[in-house]
């Protein structure tokens, strides 16, 4: 007696990690993650050049 799996589902290429998107496009979590990234990035910056300003004294 043999059993058959059942046919596993094709998965589409832009479902698989990794892929760009249409029209070379970064992949939407990249795109986020990097835009948090500088966002973030530019705020320590400020906060640390505020707190120079402040501590500079003169």
């Amino acid at each position: 007696m043999t059993t058959t799996q059942p046919p596993q589902p094709e998965r589409k290429r832009k479902d698989e990690p990794g892929v760009e998107r249409g029209d070379g496009r970064f992949p939407r979590g990249l795109a986020l993650r990097l835009f948090f990234y500088v966002v973030a990035g530019h705020l320590l910056a400020a906060f640390l050049f505020l707190l120079f300003e402040l501590g500079g004294g003169e």
